[in-house]
């Protein structure tokens, strides 16, 4: 039994997908659709760059969305393969996005024009500067918890991503981040600040999650049998009305991609193919569950050794 993952903001790249691009028509139209969406040229952005440009979160998210989407629709057009059989569509924070658009529940148009909102409402949520992340390697969620509420009165950081075994994101203001650092050394607690803007999935994120609440409300979320595991919940879910809430909620709450895996794993799951840029989330799973089967769709070589 498989799922279809979609990965995140950090796996992007100048020039990813440009095999699809110059031999497909139907991935040609799709980046047509996007700049005539966007307004701006985000093919060429993506093709050639700059990459600071692409690294600007408002452009990397409907950037990597687009990827995964023109990957999933060579796959399913091209190539025939029946993603009818997949038991669960899932993503990491944006890849969320990509996620339910590819099982149908928000047409290609809406979830482009929706991301570049989302990626302007959640760089400018607070001052440039301001707010970052922080990676903790080597300890568990449980431990790093409780150093967060041990000292909840001194300094108010959040676990943004449980991303597997090991591997946990902080966000907070930068201030805060670094009085964490401190005691994160004194434990022998190894941890890398991260190469973003923002602090994103923590309570910092509240002007985003007003923008977006407004933004999906108003939006016509279609009725899918494909099911979604929600960042928020780790859990099941097929209803467009709950989909929407927890859609809204996932801004300020941390993705719970570690769990996510496992309840996947834990309902019959044993192969998972991770469709865009990158293999982040191949990575992951791997360290959280040796035993299942992946398989990371970059190129149309990947796809032709794909066997389901």
């Amino acid at each position: 039994m498989f799922s279809l993952i979609f990965p995140g903001q950090g796996s992007q790249t100048i020039g990813m997908g440009k095999e699809f691009y110059e031999k497909y028509d139907l991935v040609k139209d799709l980046f047509n659709q996007a700049d005539k969406s966007l307004g701006i040229s985000l093919s060429k952005i993506i093709l050639e760059g700059p990459k600071d440009q692409l690294d600007l979160t408002t452009n990397t998210q409907p950037a990597i969305f687009l990827i995964s989407y023109s990957i999933f629709q060579v796959m399913k057009k091209i190539f025939y393969i029946d993603f009818d059989k997949a038991k669960y569509f899932a993503g990491h924070s944006l890849g969320e996005y990509s996620a339910l658009s590819a099982a149908n529940y928000l047409n290609f148009s809406d979830t482009i024009k929706l991301l570049k909102i989302r990626g302007d409402a959640m760089q400018n949520a607070i001052p440039k500067g301001e707010g970052g992340m922080l990676a903790v390697l080597g300890s568990e969620v449980e431990i790093v918890q409780s150093i967060l509420n041990e000292n909840k009165s001194e300094f108010m950081v959040q676990i943004a991503n449980d991303n597997s075994k090991g591997q946990i994101v902080l966000s907070g203001r930068n201030r805060d981040l670094e009085k964490l650092i401190q005691i994160l050394k004194s434990r022998n607690i190894k941890n890398v600040k991260l190469p973003v803007s923002a602090p994103f999935h923590c309570k910092l994120m509240k002007n985003a999650t007003e923008i977006m609440k407004y933004e999906i409300e108003k939006l016509n979320f279609q009725d899918s049998q494909n099911k979604l595991i929600s960042n928020v919940t780790a859990k099941e879910i097929s209803n467009k009305e709950e989909l929407k809430k927890l859609l809204i909620e996932q801004i300020e709450n941390k993705v719970r991609w570690r769990e996510s895996v496992i309840n996947m794993i834990n309902n019959g799951v044993n192969h998972f193919i991770e469709i865009g840029p990158g293999k982040v989330l191949s990575g992951l799973i791997k360290r959280i569950d040796k035993n299942v089967k992946i398989n990371t769709i970059n190129n149309e070589d990947d796809i032709k050794d794909l066997k389901l």
